[in-house]
């Protein structure tokens, strides 16, 4: 399995415009087109998520994720905020970079944590969040999922 089969370069958007937690979230969840009531069923337990504690795992990297059954699949997105947002992260810095992770509640190919690790795997590596900053397209993630491995 490997991170880059999850990713589409239409759920990848590099110039989040949202300044709030909250206008962060919702811009990801819409990357995934699912519909104006699922959005705002899967915002409500992405928040919900992020009320238990803060799925910024520092290194302005942040993770948000759940179990929702507005999806069939393991769905993920990737959104990039040049100047970075308060996202209550483990390390107290701004996070600029979001990798959204969304998954049904029975999932027979249960690829929701080995995903959540996989990008906790591919977030650590030293020169991935400068990286991440000097991406100028979408195709350019997906060539830096492809290269790493992951």
């Amino acid at each position: 399995m490997e991170l880059r089969e999850f990713f589409s370069a239409d759920a990848v958007k590099l110039d989040l415009e949202g300044s709030t937690k909250d206008e962060i979230l919702k811009e990801l969840i819409a990357l995934l087109q699912l519909g104006e009531k699922d959005e705002g069923m899967l915002f409500k337990m992405l928040k919900r998520r992020e009320n238990l504690g803060s799925t910024g795992i520092g290194r302005g990297i942040a993770i948000p994720h759940c179990r929702s059954l507005v999806v069939n699949k393991l769905r993920v997105a990737f959104g990039r905020k040049q100047s970075g947002v308060d996202f209550k992260a483990i390390d107290d810095k701004p996070v600029q970079f979001f990798f959204l992770i969304v998954a049904p509640p029975l999932e027979v190919s249960n690829q929701y944590l080995p995903v959540l690790g996989k990008i906790a795997q591919f977030s650590k590596e030293a020169d991935v969040p400068e990286r991440l900053l000097g991406l100028t397209e979408p195709a350019q993630f997906m060539a830096l999922l492809e290269e790493k491995g992951v």
